[in-house]
């Protein structure tokens, strides 16, 4: 063998030794990604959902006008806001859009639950 096939098989194995650890490693990476965009999501829904029904006991007849649920609602709904900025994240599992307010749970959902 000549020093030139010698440093090419080297070089050769070198490659593919990297190329499997960066393959490995990308494939964890996704793993995660898909993870946290899922939770993501679901942490989306809950604070929407908690939007919904602060709105829905603000609106009653009783805590109508109420200082203290406007400026907790208004908060929700900043928050929820905010998290519509990272709607890129949490959409990369989703296939299909969702028509009511990106991801919003309806007040016939929150009425099934409670």
């Amino acid at each position: 063998m000549s020093r030139l096939e010698i440093i090419l098989g080297i070089v050769a194995t070198v490659s593919v030794a990297f190329n499997i650890g960066l393959i490995l490693y990308l494939k964890g990476a996704i793993v995660r990604l898909i993870s946290i965009s899922e939770e993501l999501g679901d942490f989306q829904q809950m604070v929407s959902a908690f939007a919904l029904h602060v709105k829905t006991v603000y609106e009653l007849e009783m805590f109508y006008g109420d200082q203290t649920l406007e400026s907790l609602l208004e908060h929700a709904r900043s928050f929820n806001e905010y998290l519509d900025t990272f709607e890129y994240i949490y959409t990369l599992t989703d296939e299909k859009e969702l028509q009511l307010d990106e991801n919003t749970t309806t007040e016939e959902e929150i009425e099934e639950e409670g």
